[in-house]
């Protein structure tokens, strides 16, 4: 077990009000537990011989408006955790989701915002509760029992802290049995994701059984470890359930032998065994949740590991003139080394500029820096010397126009690919119908067609002041790309463009051509155009 980490506070919206609501039913909780017991203790002395506590009808509608209270309670616990954690799974996914980057693994993120947001609802909607109990409860009855029996209240002191100690103990290794679960859990669906969304390629090159059979290895491995998971979780409530037997025997023994001797009444007798269970057992049930919730607790850390969400800013831009790049370093999550390594770059207004160098070095990340999508490590971006990062990021991107390497395409028309959603003609698409039917992700069009719908995109942009484009002709035969090209030229004209080449006839677009070498830019050169 362990207690609520205090960064949640700042991360789930109403988290404080939720375990104060908690505390309070826990109060009344232990408050019917305590009645109950009372009660029932009563009628069992009666039915020994003892007086009942008044009349005997009273004590038996007592003593179930307490038993129904404790039930409502708890019905009434487990709907308001419910609600509690469907809310925060929601502000989870919107949190992870706001904090994926371009590049990221999209079977990481999936994995997370599915399975593994799914999973923070044991911890906020099971564990907390019963956590919550095992601090109100236990203190509630040490209290009355040391008023009813100062002998048993104090075996109950001394042997109370054993179960969170045991717990503790066992849960550390569950913990990381947990971690290791959920890192092969990430990495299974990422590849599966990523191997769903190769399947066709797989098949014409004939590799789509051996991918089966990585897949199939990895599933294994996480299954592997789910059992493992299994029996730590299953030793732990053995030995929660070991302890607190142990400890209500050292209570329930010598008040058994004192009662034989007449040292305590039959009453009192009754009122410690009835409650000296319900001492322990919230900490059993905490202890038990827990291992449920620890999954939860692995992917809490997972979404606290992604990198922040930029703050985004208001200032509207103005006409775009120069863009200055100031010792700009991009680090990637998990990568040993930055994307981008203190650049300084300087774009002139109307400046066509081509960005060459070996596939990782950094290019495509540097768009994504000038699109907003990456914000730097360290470094800024001036845009006629304003922070990049003041600007707002929906009117920056309105004076842009980007062509990506494979233009994301959705099922539908070609028209509605070309448009997305807006009205207007589809220009720029020469050869294709606008009424076309494409599959998802581009189903039933080529590459040269689909780098065309990019384009065309681009076209629709005419108050666009700065094209980008990203090895848009990477894969494009040689007529399709002096196609390409030709029709680039036109949207190019009186406009700042920052591109990507790795073909030699890309750079007849720039006036200027730099290189870039494992995040490092080099001396830049002149080019014709």
């Amino acid at each position: 077990m362990r207690p609520v980490d205090p960064r949640l506070a700042g991360e789930l919206p109403g988290l404080r009000r939720y375990l104060a609501v908690l505390a309070v039913l826990g109060t009344a909780t232990a408050a019917a537990i305590l009645v109950q017991a009372e009660f029932l203790a009563g009628l069992l002395a009666h039915a020994a011989g003892q007086p009942a506590p008044g009349t005997l009808g009273t004590a038996v509608a007592l003593l179930a408006c307490a038993v129904a209270g404790r039930a409502a309670l708890t019905w009434a616990g487990g709907l308001l955790g419910d609600r509690f954690a469907a809310r925060a799974r929601t502000t989870l996914r919107a949190t992870v989701l706001a904090r994926v980057r371009p590049g990221a693994d999209p079977g990481r993120t999936a994995t997370l915002v599915t399975r593994g947001v799914d999973g923070v609802r044991a911890y906020l909607a099971d564990y907390l509760p019963r956590l919550v109990a095992s601090v109100v409860v236990p203190l509630a009855v040490l209290a009355r029992l040391a008023v009813a029996d100062l002998t048993a209240a104090l075996t109950i002191a001394v042997t109370l802290p054993l179960v969170p100690v045991f717990a503790a103990l066992v849960g550390a290794h569950t913990r990381d049995r947990n971690r290791r679960q959920w890192r092969l859990l990430s990495t299974v669906g990422g590849h599966f994701l990523d191997m769903v969304a190769g399947l066709p390629t797989l098949k014409a090159f004939g590799r789509a059984r051996a991918q089966a059979a990585v897949v199939r290895r990895m599933a294994d491995a996480h299954a592997g470890a789910t059992v493992r998971t299994l029996r730590v979780a299953f030793l732990s409530a053995l030995v929660l359930e070991l302890v607190a037997t142990l400890s209500v025997a050292l209570v329930a023994v010598p008040v058994g032998l004192r009662l034989l001797d007449g040292g305590v009444s039959a009453h009192t007798a009754l009122l410690v065994l009835v409650l000296a269970p319900e001492a322990y057992l919230p900490l059993r049930a905490a202890g038990a949740a827990f291992h449920a919730a620890a999954e939860g607790l692995a992917v809490l850390e997972e979404i606290r590991s992604l990198p922040p969400s930029p703050v985004a800013g208001t200032r509207e831009p103005g006409p775009v003139g120069e863009i200055r790049l100031e010792r700009v370093t991009v680090w990637h999550p998990g990568r040993d080394r930055p994307a981008l390594s203190e650049v300084d770059l300087v774009v002139r207004a109307g400046e066509r500029i081509a960005l060459t160098g070996p596939s990782g070095a950094g290019k495509s990340t540097l768009l994504a820096v000038l699109l907003g999508f990456v914000p730097p490590s360290s470094g800024r971006v001036l845009v006629d010397g304003v922070d990049l990062r003041e600007l707002d990021p929906d009117a920056w991107r309105r004076k842009l126009a980007w062509v990506p390497q494979r233009p994301t395409l959705f099922a539908g028309t070609l028209r509605d690919n070309v448009t997305l959603g807006l009205a207007g003609t589809v220009t720029g698409v020469a050869g294709l119908a606008g009424d076309r039917a494409v599959g998802e992700h581009g189903a039933g069009l080529s590459a040269g067609q689909a780098q065309r719908v990019g384009l065309a995109r681009a076209l629709r942009r005419p108050r666009a002041e700065v094209l980008l484009l990203d090895e848009p002709t990477a894969h494009l035969d040689t007529a399709t790309e002096a196609e390409f090209l030709r029709t680039a030229r036109t949207l190019a004209r009186d406009r700042t463009v920052v591109l990507v080449a790795h073909r030699p006839v890309m750079t007849e677009l720039a006036t200027r051509v730099v290189r870039l070498r494992a995040g490092v830019l080099e001396e830049p050169c002149h080019a014709g155009g």
